[in-house]
């Protein structure tokens, strides 16, 4: 066996092949997206990459990749195999990992003394957006899984950033499936100004030396009578649903055809009835909402099993009879034959799908038969995966759960720290199966994983390709997919497979694109570094916002941004103006499932101009709700909470309105007037402004204070007592006076 020699590779350490070096060299001359299938090593060519730059340019390397795990799994193979050296003043490891647990003055002192940076994006994004460093210096970005270049992720504004700060700026995208949609691949590529593809498939001459063989095995499996029963059930509320929104005028498809695609439709013809003000789409809106929570119970009978189906189930009821829930769950838990379906699901006593035995049953043979074996087990619900632990641990085999950090419902998810516990355990044979959702999927590294089963197929080619790129990667490996005859999962399976061949077929197309024809799909000509630093006016933003689009705008425009959590309110500007945003379904959402008015009067007792920055669509349009009632919900807020409310298009909009808004508050001069309109007609008018603006204290009080102690000094004296006494006022109100009349300031 051959290596790479390289100075900055250690010796006889990365065996040489010859179409990780050519993608590499190809590489280094513009920025490329390098498609390789999974454990062909594309972490070999980021590393080859990345010595050469460090050796002939210097500077740092940054390397992003979604999840800690992939992070840390990154960071182990840079520290094993690369030579690099800290920056100059600094005898610490050149290697740092950053992942938003260590407090941000860390960070920057990380970064100043590091060469290579191996982060998540979203933690990068906000120490750039907050001014902790630059990245001026770095010679190489490396995006990992960079199919999630998309949208509104992290990925999409680091590139530009990076592509408009940096002195000497490449960028090298990585990934195994790029999509089957020609379109979206051209848009990732655009989103990271890709100037090339270098593209390799199993079947390429110098790639299948490296391939290990993967035999996949589709497994039928039957469904059980009690479940088609359940399911003729659910299926017969789905046509009543249809057959409602038929006679309302709607163009509905027979309930066998009743797709993504077609519900999709659906809501699109009662968003457009609703713009028309048409009364009937609010109720047509509650008859969509019990649609999806239909069709999503058929799909969790049909691939996840009895069980998990029981358990949502549950939840409906719960949901609809509890309060604060929408009205098509009230309305669904209400239908006798959900009723008598619901009370069917609570005397199953055990799980009637035969998935579960089925899977206890391949991993069995699969470790009896090979003993040092490793197996991921892939379910796309923390419900199914919490019942196969527990199902597989019943019957003596080590495993453990997968999941994300989100905790969800009573099911608590899996830091980070304890996902990257789980997979050193899962490595070393602690265990050895371990049970995932699609938190697994994307780029984990177990070599001696040698069987990944599907507890159900999936409809996504990238999910598909991820899923069984776990396994094969050092040596041969088996995939096992279970398809329910005759439901959704027969459906994806062909779904995925078709995709896959699709994402093939247009990365050849693509592979035939010029580099000059990639750049001509570039959004915007690189900026320069003065437009990031920052020179505009000072924001506040609350850390939970910074995912938005928002908060990019603000920081490409050039305001100075802090990012804390803040107890009320999104952005904070100056000592005065406190902004609440929402979008106009949340706020919708939150005026009827939660408590609007009280969250607003917390934001509005704190500062004393709060503005609400209601955004995108009609509000009237978001729900079954009267009108009337929006617009009352809308008086309150601005004639008794004194709260002002500003109307914008999108969150470009937005962040043009709150830089406006700093920059006016920037350039006012002198003290600001927290009383703006305190010039009154009277003595009396004066004294009663003063009394009413304590806490709680409203104008007719404040004259009932007045007429009480006569003059503004009797009530600061007055005592608690002769306070509470007075009518309407209550100890409770009396005490707030009382304090507040005898707190230092300070």
């Amino acid at each position: 066996m051959s290596y790479i020699s390289h100075p900055l590779i250690k010796p006889d350490s990365i065996e040489s092949r010859e179409y990780q070096l050519s993608i590499a060299m190809k590489a280094l001359d513009a920025n490329t997206m390098v498609i390789l299938p999974t454990g062909l090593g594309k972490t070999a060519v980021a590393l080859i990459v990345a010595a050469s730059r460090l050796y002939n340019e210097g500077g740092r390397i940054l390397m992003l990749a979604p999840t800690k795990p992939l992070v840390e799994q990154h960071l182990r193979y840079f520290e094993k195999y690369l030579l690099a050296k800290p920056q100059e003043g600094s005898s610490a490891s050149p290697f740092v990992m950053f992942t938003g647990e260590a407090p941000p003055a860390e960070r920057t002192e990380d970064w100043n003394r590091a060469t290579v940076i191996l982060a998540t994006p979203q933690v990068v994004k906000n120490d750039l957006i907050a001014g902790r460093y630059t990245l001026n210096d770095v010679t190489l970005l490396v995006v990992d899984e960079c199919h999630r270049a998309v949208g509104n992720y992290a990925y999409v504004f680091l590139a530009q950033r990076y592509m408009g700060t940096a002195e000497k700026p490449l960028l090298l995208a990585m990934t195994a499936s790029p999509g089957g949609v020609q379109e979206k691949v051209q848009d990732v590529c655009s989103n990271l100004g890709i100037a090339q593809i270098e593209n390799r498939t199993e079947n390429d001459p110098d790639v299948r030396p490296y391939v290990f063989e993967r035999e996949i095995e589709y497994l039928s499996v039957d469904l059980p009578p009690d479940i088609k029963a359940a399911i003729n059930s659910i299926n017969s509320l789905l046509e009543d649903r249809l057959a409602l929104l038929d006679s309302l005028h709607f163009t509905v498809p027979k309930r066998e055809k009743l797709s993504m695609k077609e519900l999709n439709a659906i809501n699109a013809q009662i968003q457009q009835r609703i713009r028309n003000q048409d009364p009937t789409a609010y109720s047509a809106a509650s008859v969509y909402a019990e649609l999806m929570k239909l069709r999503h119970a058929v799909t969790l009978a049909e691939s996840q099993g009895s069980e998990v189906l029981k358990g949502y189930m549950a939840k409906l009821v719960a949901e609809g009879t509890g309060s604060g829930g929408s009205k098509a769950s009230q309305r669904l838990v209400k239908d006798p034959v959900f009723q008598e379906l619901f009370d069917r699901t609570l005397g199953w006593t055990k799980e009637l799908h035969p998935k579960p035995e089925i899977a206890l049953g391949i991993v069995r043979d699969q470790l009896e038969s090979h003993p040092d074996s490793r197996i991921i087990l892939f379910a796309t619900y923390r419900d199914t995966v919490q019942l196969l632990v527990e199902h597989l641990t019943k019957h003596g085999i080590s495993c453990e759960r997968f999941v994300g950090q989100a905790t969800k419902d009573a099911e608590k998810g899996l830091s980070q720290k304890k996902q990257i516990a789980a997979l050193t355990r899962f490595r070393e044979g602690e265990f050895k199966v371990l049970i995932a959702t699609s938190v697994g999927e994307e780029g984990l590294d177990v070599p001696a994983t040698d069987m990944v089963i599907f507890y159900e197929a999936v409809p996504s080619e990238i999910r598909s390709i991820q899923r069984r790129g776990r396994t094969g990667r050092s040596g041969a490996g088996k995939i096992v997919v279970m398809v329910t005859k005759g439901t959704s999962d027969e459906v994806f399976r062909h779904v995925s497979v078709a995709k896959e061949k699709q994402m093939h077929k247009s990365m050849r197309t693509m592979g035939g694109f010029s580099s000059a024809a990639l750049q001509q799909s570039l959004v915007a000509e690189p900026e320069t570094l003065d437009a990031f630093t920052p020179q505009g006016p000072k924001i506040i933003i609350d850390d939970r916002e910074t995912s938005s689009k928002v908060v990019e705008v603000l920081s490409n425009m050039g305001a100075e941004i802090r990012i804390e959590r803040l107890p009320h309110g999104d952005y904070a500007i100056g000592d005065r103006i406190l902004v609440e945003r929402k979008t106009a379904r949340d706020f919708v959402d939150t005026l009827i499932n939660r408590d609007l008015l009280g969250q607003v009067k917390a934001m509005a007792e704190s500062a004393p101009r709060p503005v609400i920055i209601i955004e995108g669509g009609d509000i009237y349009a978001q729900r079954d709700m009267h009108p009337n009632a929006i617009k009352g919900v809308l008086a309150a807020l601005t004639v008794d909470m004194g709260v002002s409310i500003l109307f914008t298009r999108d969150e470009q909009d937005t962040a043009q309105m709150l830089f406006v808004l700093s920059k006016r508050e920037d350039s006012e001069r002198g003290e600001r007037k927290v009383h703006p309109n305190k010039s009154h007609h009277s003595q009396r008018e004066e004294q009663e402004y003063i009394i009413s603006a304590f806490p709680e204290i409203g104008m007719k009080n404040a004259r009932l204070l007045l007429a009480h102690f006569g003059s503004i000094q009797g009530i600061v004296n007055g005592s608690l007592e002769k306070l509470a006494a007075v009518k309407g006022i209550g100890e409770k109100t009396a005490g707030k006076i009382f304090d507040l009349c005898r707190r230092v300031y300070g």
